[in-house]
């Protein structure tokens, strides 16, 4: 028997999503989930990362914030190709939280070798003169409480509004195994801990013309063979999402009315991906 047409779409969607975050081009296939993972499956470090609309809105937000923060931004400025391919490092980045989340363990650990690798190389001056390291632990708290918030914030309003908060408290325990394991201190292990933490960042943070063009850049470039409506609809539940003060350092405008529609349109295109892909 033939297959039903409602399963041929199915099965073009996850090629197409799949194609999207991996680089297809060189034979790369997704992670394949382990039972020896760092993180028992079902557990909410598993759930939130599973979620791929919840992870792409929270990595766009997650990216805005991050270059709020001076050496964070002055990183990505020196050493990163960002303008000619800021789709392969979002592709790198959802790749690292995969295999960390769901990959074998040793693959995951592998992982974090190379990230730390890395961030060793990732060295120099801001323009007054201060010396700046990837590897410094309180730019990686930073960019590690960025992560985290964003994506659990896109999953609260995306897919579980009620996750309770001793759940929302376990994912910052998990997600925080794998922060310490990258150098960064502090690290909250609660919801209330990254809420603190990330407040008493923002005296750190600073507006700029090279932040905003990143901004830009992330909302505005278009990852070859996403759908432009797509990729639109989910920068403007990103903004959405920001704090006042970093869309206003950023230059953004808060959505008004469309971002009603773009939510109730984000929030369907994330339920009929987890159809797609068979989650509950």
């Amino acid at each position: 028997m033939p297959p039903r047409p409602s399963e041929i779409f199915r099965q073009q969607l996850v090629s197409s999503v799949r194609a999207v975050f991996n680089d297809v081009d060189s034979g790369q296939e997704p992670v394949p989930p382990s039972d020896e993972a760092l993180f028992e499956r079902d557990t909410p470090i598993r759930m939130v990362h599973a979620d791929l609309v919840g992870m792409m809105v929270g990595g766009i937000r997650s990216l805005l914030v991050q270059m709020l923060h001076p050496s964070a931004l002055q990183g990505v400025l020196d050493h990163s190709n960002f303008r000619e391919d800021m789709h392969g490092r979002l592709r790198r980045t959802a790749r690292f939280i995969a295999i960390t989340t769901f990959g074998h363990r040793d693959d995951a650990q592998a992982a974090i070798e190379r990230v730390n690798l890395i961030h060793r190389q990732v060295t120099g001056n801001l323009p007054d003169g201060t010396e700046y390291a990837a590897s410094d632990p309180r730019t990686l708290a930073w960019v590690h409480v960025a992560e985290a918030t964003s994506f659990l914030a896109a999953y609260l309003r995306h897919v579980r509004p009620d996750m309770p908060t001793h759940e929302q408290d376990e994912y910052y325990r998990q997600f925080a195994i794998i922060a310490r394991k990258l150098g960064a201190d502090p690290v909250p292990i609660t919801r209330r801990e990254a809420d603190t933490l990330f407040l008493e960042f923002r005296s750190e943070l600073s507006s700029s013309p090279e932040a905003r063009e990143v901004a830009d850049l992330v909302l505005n470039q278009r990852p070859k063979g996403a759908p432009p409506v797509a990729q639109a609809l989910l920068g403007t539940e990103a903004v959405a999402l920001l704090p006042s003060f970093a869309r206003s350092m950023l230059d953004l405008e808060r959505p008004g009315l469309a971002a009603l529609p773009a939510r109730a349109a984000t929030w369907g295109m994330g339920k009929t991906l987890r159809w797609a892909f068979r989650q509950t």
